[in-house]
């Protein structure tokens, strides 16, 4: 096993695929195309599950990739832990129809073990397979896998509800005693550790899996797949010798670009790896053409932003800095992203703006909730609720405080308010429908400009007034249309809760 970069892995990957009769296919965008049920590409597989259904004929029946991808469904652990991220890229190969089980283990065996590639000792690899699948297990075994080293669980197993499913097998890299003195029971009770990293997995998808019984009783599928996932950033880890994922060349030279920001030697703090962490999602996912706003994946944005400008917050950053470290982050990913060359400075401009917005929140809400301490002992319902909806301030950085200050925050009583809050908005919604066909609006000529592109803010005048809101001759607030839920903010410190367009294209700010 020798030192390798994070360039020299992609390449690895690819080459031996590609070598191996696989089509390298490009890392698809971030943002979704005609896939309306995810917010993000979240792994490999996603942006192809047009192949694995059938709606669209693949290019081949063996196909290899580095796919982009976003999950935020625990970005709590992002930089507790050695290994989680909000953006990471995964290392994909493919079987559609084509080979199966015992040429896809085969397949990893090589690249894994062979000095030409990768090299992993295989006294440092364990394997977790479903205990059902003998196949799986003797087929590591004849790839020379000590059997005390493949451990059965039943967990491994893939389904997400009726359709293809199958059971799959998960690779571990054991970094040894000196980061946990238990053993594999780790891996078999599925314990929190920083010892074994899971550093990919193959799923087998070879059952057509119903619901209304039992899983013997699946019906195999007629063409068989392959779904292999590997992450770079802990192979990473693993091949460069780090205690962490980042201190790899992935991410080390943001946090070095912190350091100089700051003054402060990075020792593992928390706050570099969340900034070092959430830069790069912003940075790819806005060069990707995803926006930050208040609905859907532009809200996921800003609430990485935020808790990215929070930590920075802790290491004496209290000025818009983020934006400072889009070029050296772009610099890491260009060599196999070059396009991200030219988004450098709308990148920088959009976390620029969006950051000098959020600052002025931040102190905003930070004065208003210091006067609010000074005579309660406990953080009430009401309070959480109207620092959010009217200073726009996060209910996560409210909890953080609170945590700080040792109260107590009533959470639930935040909660029904923001429940009533989402069912005006529907009753509003309803409303406006109505209100669409109103001769006054059928008859209100005057034009109106959008900015909300450029600009998160701006000085306006009132061109008309209608009972159920206000129109301005410029706005930056984005209208609900073509899919796209409206803006939220304020002007004159009033909450605008709804943005339509009138029948003649002017904005209508509710």
């Amino acid at each position: 096993m020798r030192y390798m970069s994070s360039n020299e892995i992609r390449k690895t990957w690819l080459d031996f695929f590609k070598d191996h009769q696989h089509v390298i296919i490009p890392s698809s965008p971030l943002v979704p195309k005609n896939d309306r049920t995810l917010l993000w590409i979240n792994a490999g597989v996603a942006p192809l599950k047009k192949y694995f259904d059938g709606s669209v004929t693949p290019p081949a029946k063996r196909l290899t990739n580095i796919q982009k991808c976003i999950r935020t469904n625990d970005i709590e652990n992002v930089g507790l832990t050695a290994r989680h991220h909000t953006f990471f890229e995964m290392m994909g190969n493919f079987s559609i129809g084509d080979y199966f089980k015992v040429e896809a283990i085969k397949l990893a065996s090589i690249l894994l073990f062979s000095d030409k590639y990768f090299g992993f000792p295989k006294n440092l690899i364990y394997i977790t397979y479903y205990p059902a699948d003998t196949i799986c297990y003797e087929q590591w075994l004849k790839e020379g896998l000590s059997s005390d080293h493949l451990i059965p669980l039943e967990s491994n197993f893939w389904e997400i509800g009726p359709g293809p499913s199958g059971p799959d097998t998960e690779v571990f890299f054991d970094r040894g005693e000196a980061y946990d003195a238990r053993g594999s029971e780790l891996i078999a009770n599925d314990l929190e550790n920083d010892r074994f990293i899971e550093i990919g997995n193959i799923v087998f998808s070879q059952f057509n899996a119903n619901p209304k019984v039992d899983r013997s009783l699946y019906l195999e599928l007629p063409h068989k797949n392959i779904d292999t996932g590997f992450g770079l950033e802990r192979f990473a880890c693993v091949l460069q010798g780090t205690k962490t994922n980042f201190e790899t060349d992935l991410f080390y030279p943001i946090i070095e670009e912190v350091e100089r920001l700051t003054k402060i030697k990075y020792q593992g703090q928390m706050a570099f790896k969340v900034i070092a962490d959430h830069i790069k999602a912003l940075s790819m996912a806005i060069a990707d053409g995803a926006l930050i706003s208040n609905v859907g994946r532009g809200y996921v944005l800003r609430r990485i932003l935020r808790r990215a400008l929070n930590y920075g917050h802790q290491l004496n950053l209290n000025e818009p800095f983020l934006y400072k470290l889009v070029d050296v982050t772009c610099e890491i990913m260009k060599t196999f992203y070059p396009d991200i060359q030219t988004k450098v400075e709308i990148v920088k401009e959009i976390i620029k703006n969006e950051e000098k917005q959020f600052l002025k929140t931040l102190l905003e809400g930070e004065n208003i909730f210091n006067s609010y301490i000074e005579n309660h002992d406990f953080i009430d319902g009401d309070f959480a609720f109207k620092l959010y909806d009217t200073y726009g301030f996060p209910i996560e950085l409210t909890k953080e405080m609170a945590i700080s200050k040792n109260l107590k925050i009533d959470l639930d009583g935040y909660q029904k308010h923001l429940i009533k809050q989402k069912e005006d908005s529907r009753n509003n919604k309803k409303q406006l429908g109505m209100e669409s066909q109103n001769a006054e609006y059928l008859n209100f000529w005057e034009k109106s400009k959008f900015l909300g592109y450029d600009t998160y803010e701006t000085s306006s005048k009132v061109i008309k007034i209608f009972p159920a809101g206000i129109v301005l001759d410029v706005t930056p607030f984005y209208a609900t249309s073509g899919g796209q839920v409206c803006d939220k903010g304020r002007i004159n410190n009033i909450p605008i809760q709804e943005v339509t367009k009138l029948p003649n294209g002017q904005f209508l700010h509710h």
